[in-house]
């Protein structure tokens, strides 16, 4: 997500080839280990992951029911009992007012009800599947936000369930964050069919197909392959639409405080951007693209899988489609290491934009001795007006010098060829200092002792 610019002013906030599904998963984890072998983690699982889901609207957008089955593997070597679903639309009106509501299904809600411990029938070894069935209502909680609506204006990120991810750490249960992102989920597949009135646009993450449903509504299905989470948004936009020169298919979705010529920049610049990051990081690989422009949200930007939502700022644009990389299809922990993600999408944003747009000397300030620029967002938390400061300045001067350090060629194929080794896979620190040494002419001990990148 692109800088917040301070707080919200609302409350804000067939068996052979599942065999063979599960040995590609298996294969990726080893894939993405990193260079010499480093145990970097155990297997992530549940994986395989597939969320088949349908939903149907009232007549504003806000308020949707519907069923959701979630499909998933074991791919561990210890026996699986129980699996999480994270409930993060919940994390406004906690339990007290949960805005995302299951049916059909047992488990004990925790973290605040924006997770639900679903105890499986029987515990799944590795390589065996099981699914999760249930009843799904969605009410769109008031106010504009990554998960919140402004009238007839609807954005459903974060909205659907997805599963926590148990690593080598544990079960990722961590808090919701306002100042940046909590969120970490391997990629999975989405097929999810919205039924709503024909008056109201609903630009989505994946390939969408409309056909005619009931009177006076209509049947959106989208198909959305290997992401990690699936947003949409519902409301009277006006749209506009382009293709980039690679073939990439872009709908701008404007709110009425986005001027025509405003929203035709914007699509201009996602163009250009979306081909500019191929270019660097490997082909984007979704064939669409929406982008939600509102200028009344509270936030500059947010980034989803093939869906981003932003302000008419064109740093913040390209920021966000730097997400489509970095977050996206290289998959990070957001809540743990923020870096990953934010400045390596701040450094794309300087590469596309044409260099650093940063005071660096100003950046490489340190205020505290614990302060480390791979602190987890519970750092940030506690001390949030050096977020912005740190991991957005200060982490894509420390990527800046990096790449002076060793040199632009090799670090534009580090880059390309981490983010290949990583694809649809996750980063972690450690995987990308082993990246980072393995191609390096000198010892970067003291690079990373200089920018506090530990791990």
């Amino acid at each position: 997500m692109r800088r917040r610019h301070g707080p919200p002013a609302l409350n804000a906030v067939p068996a052979v080839l599942a065999v063979l599904a599960v040995l590609a998963v298996l294969l990726s984890v080893v894939a993405a280990a990193p260079p010499g072998g480093h145990p970097d983690v155990a297997p992530r699982t549940p994986a395989v992951v597939t969320h088949t889901v349908t939903l149907r609207s009232d007549a504003t957008g806000a308020a949707w029911r519907g069923h959701q089955r979630v499909g998933f593997t074991q791919v561990a070597p210890e026996p699986l009992s129980a699996v999480y679903l994270r409930l993060w639309g919940n994390a406004r009106g906690g339990c007290a007012a949960p805005a995302v509501r299951l049916t059909g299904i047992t488990g004990t809600a925790t973290e605040d009800c924006t997770a639900l411990e679903v105890p499986l029938p029987r515990p799944l070894r590795q390589g065996e599947s099981g699914t999760l069935d249930f009843e799904l209502s969605v009410d769109v909680p008031e106010g504009l936000d990554r998960f919140g609506r402004d009238g007839a204006y609807n954005i459903l990120g974060n909205a659907l369930p997805t599963l926590a991810v148990l690593d080598g750490d544990g079960w990722h249960l961590d808090p919701y964050t306002r100042n940046g992102e909590s969120f970490y989920s391997l990629a999975a597949d989405y097929s999810v069919v919205l039924d709503h009135p024909s008056d109201l646009l609903v630009p989505a993450t994946g390939s969408a197909v409309d056909a005619p449903g009931g009177p006076g509504r209509t049947l959106t299905t989208v198909t959305a392959r290997q992401v990690r989470d699936f947003a949409w948004a519902a409301g009277p936009f006006t749209r506009l639409t382009g293709r980039s020169a690679d073939g990439v298919r872009i709908g701008v979705f404007a709110a009425p405080d986005v001027t025509a010529e405003e929203a035709g920049r914007m699509l201009e610049l996602a163009r250009t951007a979306i081909d500019a990051l191929s270019a660097r990081f490997g082909a984007y690989p979704y064939g669409e693209l929406a982008v939600v422009l509102d200028n009344a949200f509270w936030f500059s930007g947010m980034e989803y899988p093939g869906f981003v939502l932003d302000r008419v700022k064109p740093s913040a644009l390209v920021h966000e489609l730097a997400h489509q990389w970095w977050y996206g299809i290289v998959g990070d922990d957001q809540y743990r290491a923020p870096w990953l993600d934010e400045s390596f999408s701040e450094y794309a944003t300087d590469l596309v934009l044409g260099g650093a747009d940063k005071d660096c000397a100003a950046a490489a300030r340190w205020e505290s001795e614990d302060e480390r620029l791979t602190s987890p967002m519970s750092h940030w938390d506690a001390h949030p007006e050096r977020y912005e400061a740190v991991v957005y300045d200060h982490g894509s001067c420390a990527l800046h010098a990096l790449g002076r350090l060793l040199g632009g060629d090799t670090m534009a194929a580090l880059l390309r060829d981490y983010a290949r080794a990583h694809w649809f896979g996750v980063s972690t620190t450690v995987a990308f200092k082993a990246a980072a040494r393995a191609v390096s002419p000198v010892d970067l001990a003291p690079f990373w002792r200089e920018h506090r990148i530990d791990g």
